[in-house]
């Protein structure tokens, strides 16, 4: 990290962010050899990323390809003017940059709690029905296994 000071150090500070954070990015290589980014709706879970996605679609052609992922949140604070030279303007700000490996969870049990997981987070207030059956047949579900994580914040 080019500016060390700015490390987030405490774990839970950065398992907060990836718990209450609602729009994440995740970015695969494509066969041309160029990054692609997209912003998902995600949850952390057992110390995995968990994205619902369409079961087609140019990152998951990635996956299976075996493409190498990379996964990035910001919470941006304040906008911090200058009151000098404009080069002193900036954000307040946290984020957080995960790489890992990306999988498809097949398991239909397994699916169906991250579906719920992702209910509760996005709906906290509940009034939705049952995941219906034919959802968990035509959505898929990215898994990403963190291989490393690191967490940046300015906050004055």
């Amino acid at each position: 990290m080019r500016r060390p000071e700015r490390k987030i150090r405490d774990k839970e500070t950065i398992i907060s962010l990836l718990k209450h954070s609602p729009v994440g990015r995740i970015a695969t290589v494509n066969p041309k050899g160029f990054p692609v980014i997209k912003p998902v709706n995600f949850v952390y879970m057992d110390g995995k990323l968990y994205i619902h996605s369409s079961k087609k679609g140019e990152k998951i052609e990635d996956i299976q390809r075996g493409s190498p992922v990379c996964f990035e949140l910001d919470e941006p604070i304040a906008y911090a003017p200058a009151t000098g030279p404009a080069c002193k303007a900036g954000y307040y700000y946290r984020s957080i940059i995960i790489k890992g490996e990306a999988i498809l969870v097949n398991d239909r049990d397994k699916k169906l709690k991250i579906f719920e997981r992702l209910m509760e987070k996005y709906q906290p207030q509940g009034g939705y029905e049952a995941i219906p059956e034919e959802a968990l047949k035509k959505t898929a579900i990215i898994e990403i296994s963190i291989r490393e994580m690191t967490g940046k914040e300015r906050l004055g």
